[in-house]
Protein backbone atom coordinates (compact mmCIF):
# COMPACT_ATOMS: atom_id res chain seq x y z
CA UNK A 1 0.00 0.00 0.00
CA UNK A 2 1.48 3.28 -0.77
CA UNK A 3 0.83 6.18 1.64
CA UNK A 4 1.41 9.32 0.83
CA UNK A 5 1.08 12.32 3.33
CA UNK A 6 -1.17 15.33 1.92
CA UNK A 7 1.04 18.16 3.87
CA UNK A 8 4.29 18.34 2.69
CA UNK A 9 6.81 20.06 5.27
CA UNK A 10 8.87 23.05 4.25
CA UNK A 11 12.15 23.48 5.62
CA UNK A 12 13.77 26.75 4.25
CA UNK A 13 14.58 28.93 7.40
CA UNK A 14 13.31 32.63 7.05
CA UNK A 15 16.48 34.36 8.48
CA UNK A 16 15.04 38.11 7.64
CA UNK A 17 13.50 38.31 11.13
CA UNK A 18 16.85 37.66 12.61
CA UNK A 19 18.96 40.00 10.66
CA UNK A 20 16.53 43.00 11.86
CA UNK A 21 17.20 41.89 15.26
CA UNK A 22 20.88 41.67 14.95
CA UNK A 23 20.70 45.55 13.13
CA UNK A 24 18.47 46.97 15.77
CA UNK A 25 21.07 45.44 18.80
CA UNK A 26 24.11 46.90 16.84
CA UNK A 27 22.59 50.55 16.64
CA UNK A 28 21.33 50.07 20.18
CA UNK A 29 25.05 49.48 21.49
CA UNK A 30 27.01 51.66 19.04
CA UNK A 31 24.53 54.28 20.90
CA UNK A 32 24.73 53.28 23.98
CA UNK A 33 28.97 52.89 24.02
CA UNK A 34 28.67 56.90 23.09
CA UNK A 35 27.32 57.79 26.19
CA UNK A 36 29.74 55.77 28.37
CA UNK A 37 32.84 57.65 27.51
CA UNK A 38 33.14 60.36 30.42
CA UNK A 39 34.36 64.11 29.82
CA UNK A 40 37.85 63.43 31.36
CA UNK A 41 41.29 61.82 30.51
CA UNK A 42 42.39 58.22 31.71
CA UNK A 43 43.90 59.04 35.18
CA UNK A 44 44.94 56.74 37.89
CA UNK A 45 42.96 58.52 40.92
CA UNK A 46 43.81 57.89 44.50
CA UNK A 47 41.06 55.39 46.46
CA UNK A 48 39.05 56.53 48.63
CA UNK A 49 35.77 55.34 50.28
CA UNK A 50 33.64 58.99 50.45
CA UNK A 51 31.34 59.66 47.56
CA UNK A 52 29.88 63.31 46.82
CA UNK A 53 27.59 63.89 43.56
CA UNK A 54 27.36 67.06 41.76
CA UNK A 55 26.54 68.39 38.47
CA UNK A 56 29.67 68.71 36.37
CA UNK A 57 29.91 71.89 34.65
CA UNK A 58 34.02 71.51 34.44
CA UNK A 59 36.67 69.22 34.71
CA UNK A 60 40.20 70.32 35.50
CA UNK A 61 42.81 67.73 35.16
CA UNK A 62 46.76 67.43 36.09
CA UNK A 63 48.27 64.05 34.95
CA UNK A 64 51.64 62.94 36.28
CA UNK A 65 53.70 64.88 33.72
CA UNK A 66 52.05 67.62 35.57
CA UNK A 67 50.42 68.95 32.46
CA UNK A 68 46.96 70.49 32.96
CA UNK A 69 43.65 69.71 31.00
CA UNK A 70 40.32 72.61 31.10
CA UNK A 71 37.60 69.91 30.08
CA UNK A 72 40.05 67.91 27.38
CA UNK A 73 41.93 70.61 26.21
CA UNK A 74 45.80 71.56 27.83
CA UNK A 75 46.27 74.47 29.10
CA UNK A 76 48.73 76.24 31.16
CA UNK A 77 48.55 77.01 35.19
CA UNK A 78 48.34 80.59 34.48
CA UNK A 79 45.96 80.49 31.30
CA UNK A 80 43.81 78.48 34.55
CA UNK A 81 42.44 81.47 36.52
CA UNK A 82 40.92 83.63 33.07
CA UNK A 83 38.93 79.93 32.24
CA UNK A 84 37.92 79.76 35.97
CA UNK A 85 36.65 83.27 35.86
CA UNK A 86 33.93 82.48 32.81
CA UNK A 87 32.58 79.62 34.99
CA UNK A 88 32.53 82.05 38.62
CA UNK A 89 29.39 83.68 36.81
CA UNK A 90 27.43 81.09 36.51
CA UNK A 91 24.99 79.91 39.49
CA UNK A 92 26.27 76.83 41.37
CA UNK A 93 29.37 76.21 39.29
CA UNK A 94 31.36 73.27 40.04
CA UNK A 95 34.67 72.32 39.37
CA UNK A 96 35.91 68.56 39.38
CA UNK A 97 39.92 67.63 39.91
CA UNK A 98 40.99 65.12 38.63
CA UNK A 99 44.62 64.83 39.45
CA UNK A 100 46.46 61.56 39.38
CA UNK A 101 47.80 59.90 42.83
CA UNK A 102 51.75 60.12 41.73
CA UNK A 103 51.30 64.40 41.46
CA UNK A 104 52.59 66.35 44.11
CA UNK A 105 50.28 67.78 46.75
CA UNK A 106 51.27 71.14 46.22
CA UNK A 107 50.13 71.35 42.37
CA UNK A 108 46.50 70.15 43.63
CA UNK A 109 46.42 73.06 46.23
CA UNK A 110 47.49 75.53 43.16
CA UNK A 111 44.34 75.31 41.56
CA UNK A 112 42.34 74.72 44.56
CA UNK A 113 43.60 77.36 45.64
CA UNK A 114 42.65 79.60 42.19
CA UNK A 115 38.99 78.18 43.13
CA UNK A 116 38.32 79.41 46.75
CA UNK A 117 39.69 82.75 45.45
CA UNK A 118 37.17 82.59 42.96
CA UNK A 119 34.56 81.43 45.26
CA UNK A 120 34.07 77.97 42.83
CA UNK A 121 33.12 75.11 44.40
CA UNK A 122 35.74 72.53 43.84
CA UNK A 123 35.45 68.41 43.79
CA UNK A 124 38.39 66.33 44.16
CA UNK A 125 37.80 63.06 42.26
CA UNK A 126 38.38 59.44 43.67
CA UNK A 127 38.34 55.90 42.30
CA UNK A 128 35.86 54.26 44.75
CA UNK A 129 37.59 51.59 46.89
Amino acid sequence: MNLKTRNKRNVDFNMSSMTDIVFLLLIFFMLTSTLVSPNALKLLLPKSSGRTLATQSVSVSIDKELQFYFNKDRINISELEGKLINIASEEDATVVLNAEKSVPIEEVVKVMGIANKLKIKMILATDPE
